[in-house]
C-alpha cells in the first residue's frame, strides 16, 4: 500500500476532535477539490507492506487510528489492512471523500467520516448520495463550507436525505469565518457539530500534525 505519512497527533476534526490519534495518510486521490490542504498526498509516498505499517503504528501506545489521504478507499489493500487493525484491537476512523461506495466498510467495526463535497469544492457532482443511507449512527457526514451557497447546499442535502449519523460542518480554513457558520447553524436550528480543525489552530497548516 502506498503511504504518504504516518504520525501521532491530536485529531482536529469531527466527533473525535481533541483525542490523541495515530494518522495513516495514504497516497493518491480521485478528486481535486479547489481548497485541498493535502495536495502533497496526490503523488508523494512510498510502498509499504501492511505488516510494516502495523509495526510502525505500534511504536505508539495509542489504540486509535485515523485512515486518511488523499483517499484511502482507492487503495486495493485497504480492506485487508482494516481487518488487520481490527484484529489488533484498534479503534478505526476512515476519512473518505463521498465519491466511493462505502457499503463494504460499513459492514466493519469502524467509524466512517464521509465528506460530502459542496459547490465551492468543484467536485460536488462526483458525490454518491446513496452512501448517506449506508452510514450508521456511529458514523459522521461532514460538509466543508466555503460560503453561504455551500451552507444552503448542505442544508438541503440534510433535509432531503435525513442522515441518521452525526452531521459535521466545518469552515474552509482561511476562507470561511467560523463565527458566521455558527450563526447560520443556530439561525436554522441545524443539528450539526461545528468543527474548527484544532490541529491547525494549534500548529498551523502544515504536514505531520
Amino acid at each position: 500500500m502506498k503511504i504518504n505519512e504516518i504520525f501521532y497527533s491530536i485529531q482536529g476534526e469531527g466527533r473525535n476532535a481533541g483525542l490523541p490519534t495515530i494518522f495513516v495518510r495514504t497516497t493518491g486521490c480521485n478528486l481535486r477539490c479547489s481548497y485541498c490542504d493535502t495536495t502533497y498526498a496526490y503523488y508523494e509516498g512510498e510502498e509499504m507492506h501492511l505488516h510494516g505499517i502495523i509495526e510502525k503504528i505500534k511504536k505508539w501506545k495509542c489504540k486509535r487510528v485515523c485512515l486518511t489521504g488523499g483517499e484511502p478507499l482507492i487503495q486495493e489493500e485497504m480492506p485487508d489492512f482494516v481487518d488487520m487493525l481490527i484484529r489488533d484491537g484498534y479503534e478505526i476512523n476512515i476519512e473518505t471523500n463521498g465519491s466511493i461506495d462505502v457499503s463494504d466498510m460499513a459492514k466493519r467495526d469502524v467509524m466512517i467520516s464521509m465528506d460530502m463535497k459542496c459547490p465551492s469544492s468543484t467536485m460536488h457532482e462526483r458525490m454518491r448520495y446513496e452512501n448517506i443511507s449506508v452510514l450508521r449512527s456511529r458514523d459522521e457526514l461532514k460538509f466543508v463550507i466555503g460560503d453561504e451557497e455551500d451552507y444552503a447546499y448542505a442544508a438541503d442535502i440534510i433535509k432531503k436525505y435525513k442522515p441518521i449519523c452525526e452531521v459535521v460542518m466545518q469552515p474552509i480554513w482561511g476562507k470561511m469565518d467560523g463565527r458566521k457558520l455558527a450563526g447560520w447553524i443556530l439561525r436554522d436550528e441545524i443539528d450539526a457539530r461545528l468543527s474548527l480543525q484544532i490541529h491547525k489552530i494549534l500548529w498551523g497548516n502544515r504536514k505531520g500534525v
